[in-house]
């Protein structure tokens, strides 16, 4: 039996900001909402201040004066990480290299006084759940990568905690396996139905496992939004670099259309601007028959990446464009193509600081 959907408590982070002894800054303040039974990653590059939120919501770290962190209307802000009952799995596991993979699993059921009994029960639950049945008596120096992920998840959760807490736990896999794994992992979370906050660099992971995404950035929260909205309507030149490829121009604009050396292209959004950062993604562009095209450029390369072709066009913006566009698409270097889009592709982008 698993647990019901909506399992796990709510949480709410309220002004938590983080300043260390020698005056570093790791985190501004912050106000995070995060509903009960949600997977919401925070993204972001090394040193943007999301593992620190992450050890602040688990007790590893106090926030700065003035902010709080509450479960379920609690306020936890001074509770030491054994008393919030939050499961935890680092980036290195942390498992015990002295047990087996049962008594892994049933630790933290074991020093809360379970039955022997009911812990067997509740770790054969787990075993099924995370795919490593008939592992259980396996050392843990005996175990793949992939497994010893799965171990460390099963015991993280075993206790059935409120809130489940990753800290990069897929980063220190080979490419391929993380992959499969994140997949693994989706599943898995979607089954507990757990409230869960997942720390990550990696825009993959975060586009796969979150209801809502914090992309995070020199320790301020930069975007809070569901995937697609991080995706396709970034707030600003941060965050549309950092998630996926994009296309950064800069042109003016008239009558509603972004003019650039190859052409006019439509623009949504606000049409009245003089001038604009636009971002596009490169799949959201078509190419299409010169002749009828709104902008017109010239392939400079094209690389062939299995489901899709990535091409570099010159011309018709005033910096390269990537374009990646279907493999059934017969091109080659030195031609020149039309380039067409809706409307709506266009990002508009706030000006720089």
């Amino acid at each position: 039996m698993t647990m019901a959907a909506g399992h796990g408590a709510s949480v709410r982070i309220k002004s938590c900001g983080k300043t260390f002894a020698d005056g570093t800054r790791a985190l501004e303040p912050a106000t995070l909402d995060i509903a009960r039974g949600e997977t919401l990653v925070l993204l972001g590059p090394s040193g943007c201040g999301k593992t620190t939120m992450l050890r602040i919501i688990a007790g590893l770290e106090l926030p700065d004066p003035g902010g709080r962190v509450l479960f379920d209307g609690n306020d936890m802000t001074s509770v030491p990480i054994e008393r919030r009952n939050v499961g935890m799995v680092f980036q290195s596991y942390a498992l015990f290299p002295n047990m087996s993979v049962a008594d892994n699993i049933g630790y933290g059921l074991k020093i809360r006084g379970m039955a022997q009994q009911a812990r067997a029960a509740r770790i054969a639950e787990l075993v099924a759940l995370t795919n490593i049945t008939g592992l259980e008596n396996r050392r843990i120096d005996q175990l793949s990568g992939g497994q010893r992920q799965r171990v460390a998840l099963a015991r993280a959760v075993a206790i059935r905690p409120g809130i489940l807490l990753l800290d990069e736990p897929l980063t220190a896999l080979d490419a391929a396996l993380r992959d499969r794994l994140r997949g693994e992992l989706n599943r898995l979370l979607r089954a507990l139905g757990i409230t869960t906050i997942y720390v990550t660099h990696d825009q993959s992971e975060a586009m796969e496992l979150g209801d809502r995404i914090v992309v995070m950035q020199k320790g301020a929260i930069a975007q809070i939004g569901t995937p697609r909205e991080i995706y396709f309507k970034p707030k600003n030149r941060f965050v549309a670099e950092f998630i996926g490829a994009a296309n950064i121009i800069e042109a003016p604009v008239e009558n509603g259309h972004l003019v650039l050396p190859g052409g006019r292209q439509p623009i949504g959004g606000d049409a009245n601007l003089a001038a604009t950062i636009a971002m596009i993604r490169p799949e959201t562009i078509e190419v299409v028959d010169p002749a009828r095209a709104p902008l017109t450029g010239t392939i400079d390369s094209v690389s062939f990446i299995g489901n899709r072709q990535r091409m570099i066009v010159s011309g018709a913006s005033d910096k390269l464009l990537t374009i990646d566009a279907p493999n059934t698409v017969k091109v080659q270097a030195g031609e020149r193509i039309g380039l067409s889009m809706v409307p709506d592709a266009v990002r508009l982008l706030p000006p720089e600081n």
